[in-house]
């Protein structure tokens, strides 16, 4: 007995990458294939699944690297994997195919089927929702900022409860895009208004059977075992991985789980329409139009561009350690999908480089004449001492931080420490010299108040020149320390001075440090409020801060103490 199980132990840690469907490519193509995820074919190491659509057909399917490390499984194209943001689209098409049914309609307001929904002077449609134009702050973030970490258990009624609280929107519904997935956990209780069932149940009869998708579903039972489940992991500082916590009891933006033939199946719905019909399909990648009228490549639940000159319908996710991709391309019948249970896996780097495998440019060959060589030479500034005051450091409202530096007598863009070169285009006015269509008009009122505007096609950014105050006295940080309360989230936050610094204090995190960009912008370590707009009344003593951070604006913060 010991012998034999020797034996089967060294035969499944000796074959690390497993293909289970029938295969129809040649060698050649299926070994530039391998060369692409040798890297993550280990036993040590987590990895990622694979699979290639053609027409009717999964023409590949493969698994590299480990599913469990702790017990030794391989990850094969049957493995399940959490499907993070993929999911939307199947929420989106439940909601597209209610719609179609005369159930729902796209532009009725979201608070005819979810009264409990606070009335924010606004009317959001379902289709606001779909492609993320609503306006309602992201839920990740809102429970992070009110103390519940990521890696806690997360329920449904958890997420309904704080957004029932909400008091104001990122902007005017239609007027802007960001990305939020609050919008999709309401079109899951939305479906479960018009139809009585969750969506999990919805899903099941109305999309995965009549597809054969019979190994998916939304997970919205952590506890809930799921045979051949991959486990999720992150690479530590020094290297070796660790478990990444999942611990979701919600479904809607997220929770899908599959594998890779059944995601297939899905792929194939996109031209060989099984479930719903040209005119659902169409509506799911229609691109979204903000009220101003411009258009932008998110649809419904998924992204609708081109490459290669072809329709590309495409989505990634993340949540803990997974990473997902999938790309369907309908002109030539042809999909990629690509699933990992490693946090630093990029996904749709790897779906693009097996997509340049299989999908010819069809753009046209343009034979171009000599271009004109750019004169660098007119960004030459006569005398520099005339930007001055306009070179450093700004921050915009939204916590956005630019600096604007001279160098060999040109004056550059510097974003996250990527640099553009400018050109002055009237006495105030800056454009970026390979594209025009990003501005900057300076306004100097005195050496200590310096703004910019930043225009771009169809938009504006105010920002505020700053120095860094490092010299601050401890008597000068006391005006900022106290206790904040936010009433949308009845959560405290605290600013504290220790060795003259200022830290951010909260009961559920360790303390982090604050760094003042001006008087009035606090940066911190937190992901989910690394900006702070410090509120002041007209003596200018401080009564609160607003968060504008990531996919939260303006969540204000009342001084109480």
């Amino acid at each position: 007995m010991i012998r034999t199980t020797f034996v089967v132990g060294l035969l499944l840690f000796t074959v690390v990458s497993k293909d289970i469907s029938a295969q129809s490519l040649p060698a050649s193509t299926i070994k530039k294939i391998d060369g692409l995820f040798q890297q993550w074919n280990s036993t040590a190491s987590p990895g990622c699944t694979i699979g290639i659509v053609r027409n009717d057909s999964l023409i590949y399917s493969k698994g590299y690297g480990m599913s469990n490390l702790e017990y030794g499984v391989i990850n094969t194209p049957e493995t399940i994997f959490h499907m993070a943001s993929v999911s939307k689209q199947f929420t989106a098409y439940a909601i597209v195919l209610l719609a179609s049914q005369g159930k729902l309609s796209l532009d009725d307001d979201i608070r005819k089927y979810l009264p409990w929904f606070p009335d924010l002077k606004a009317k959001i449609t379902i289709r606001n929702l779909l492609n993320h134009t609503s306006g309602i702050r992201d839920q990740w973030q809102l429970l992070a900022i009110s103390g519940t970490r990521l890696d806690d258990v997360i329920t449904q009624e958890q997420v309904i409860k704080i957004l029932s609280k909400q008091q104001a929107l990122n902007f005017q519904p239609g007027d802007d895009y960001a990305y939020s997935n609050s919008g999709f956990t309401l079109l899951a209780e939305i479906i479960k208004s018009v139809t009585g069932k969750s969506i999990r149940k919805f899903t099941d009869s109305a999309i995965f059977k009549p597809l054969g998708m019979n190994h998916t579903h939304f997970h919205d039972d952590y506890t809930e075992i799921e045979k051949n489940r991959a486990y999720s992991y992150e690479k530590a500082a020094d290297g070796h991985f660790v478990n990444a916590i999942l611990s979701y009891s919600t479904a809607g933006p997220t929770s899908l789980f599959t594998d890779i033939p059944d995601m297939s199946k899905w792929i194939m719905n996109f031209y060989s329409i099984k479930v719903g019909g040209e005119k659902t399909i169409s509506e799911l990648t229609r691109k979204l139009k903000l009220n101003n009228g411009k258009e932008q490549s998110y649809a419904e639940g998924i992204i609708n561009d081109t490459y290669k000159g072809h329709k590309r319908y495409w989505h990634n996710g993340a949540d803990a350690g997974y990473r997902t991709c999938i790309a369907a391309f309908p002109d030539v019948k042809m999909g990629f999908i690509v699933f990992s249970n490693l946090g630093d896996f990029n996904t749709y780097w790897m779906a693009q480089q097996l997509e340049d495998l299989f999908i010819k440019d069809k753009l046209p060959k343009v034979n171009k004449p000599n271009e004109t060589v750019k004169d660098y030479d007119k960004a030459i500034l006569a005398d520099t001492s005339e930007v001055k005051d306009i070179t450093g450091n700004y921050i915009a409202e939204d916590g956005a931080k630019f600096s604007f530096v001279i160098k060999s007598k040109k004056l550059y863009w510097d974003a996250n420490g990527t640099k553009r070169l400018l050109m002055k285009t009237q006495k105030d006015t800056f454009a970026v010299f390979d594209e025009p269509s990003i501005k900057f008009q300076f306004v100097v009122k005195s050496t200590d108040n310096v703004t910019a505007n930043e225009y771009w096609p169809d938009n504006l950014r105010v920002l505020t020149k700053y120095s860094a105050d490092t010299n601050r006295t401890d008597q000068q940080l006391m005006a900022y320390t106290g206790q904040y309360y936010c009433p949308e989230l009845d959560c405290k936050y605290g600013i504290a001075l220790k060795n003259h610094h200022l830290l951010l204090t909260n009961d559920k995190y360790d303390d982090t440090k604050i760094t003042l960009n001006g008087p009035d912008h606090l940066a911190t370590d937190f992901w989910w409020m690394d900006h702070l707009k410090v509120l002041r009344n007209k003596k200018s003593k401080i009564e609160g801060f607003e968060v504008n951070s990531g996919r939260v604006r303006h969540l204000l913060f009342k001084k109480i103490e």
